[in-house]
């Protein structure tokens, strides 16, 4: 008997979102599930190391962002914005897939830098979200999780940051590691 899909949230200010969402996902292509990942702020111009490691694996990897909200302008994140939405949305009611990992969406809901609810409205996103298949289990990450979305949840896991090297220790991203 086929198992109803979850919907997982990881957030938090802490490192370790992304993290957690690619654990499972590698579970899940253990189990021979047909996973998607795709990231909403991470741009196709650059290389990560979990998109070539889940390359490598066989799984789709979409980067549909155009990078962090500070260095584009609001006009560029907006029309990533809406071509992310509209290919998600798509991506929400394929049947065959298992596991869909929609990595940072919680940070592109959370802007407020600039207008967004025309490109990604919150209230098409979680009818999307309920009326994905039954069996689909999706993952959501990134910071800043919507009320709405953590109601909607059957897991969330806040990741706190308790010590970081960034702050501490005035350390820049390290390859293998953040990226």
């Amino acid at each position: 008997m086929p198992r109803q899909g979850m919907l997982l949230v990881y957030t938090g200010e802490g490192k370790g979102k992304t993290t957690a969402s690619l654990g499972v996902t590698l579970r899940a292509i253990g189990r021979g599930m047909k996973v998607k990942y795709y990231q909403f702020i991470k741009s196709p111009e650059r290389t990560y190391g979990e998109q070539i490691a889940l390359r490598k694996l066989g799984v789709e990897t979409v980067q549909l962002g155009v990078g962090f909200t500070w260095t584009k302008t609001p006009e560029e994140h907006r029309e990533a914005l809406a071509k992310a939405w509209k290919t998600v949305k798509e991506e929400l009611q394929d049947t065959t897939t298992d596991v869909l990992v929609l990595d940072e969406l919680n940070n592109a809901l959370a802007i407020t830098k600039f207008p967004i609810d025309d490109v990604l409205p919150l209230a098409e996103v979680l009818e999307a979200i309920q009326k994905r298949p039954k069996t689909m289990n999706l993952i959501i990450t990134g910071r800043s999780a919507h009320p709405s979305i953590l109601a909607l949840a059957d897991l969330v896991s806040t990741i706190d940051a308790t010590k970081h090297y960034y702050a501490e220790q005035d350390v820049k991203a390290m390859k293998g590691i953040e990226f």
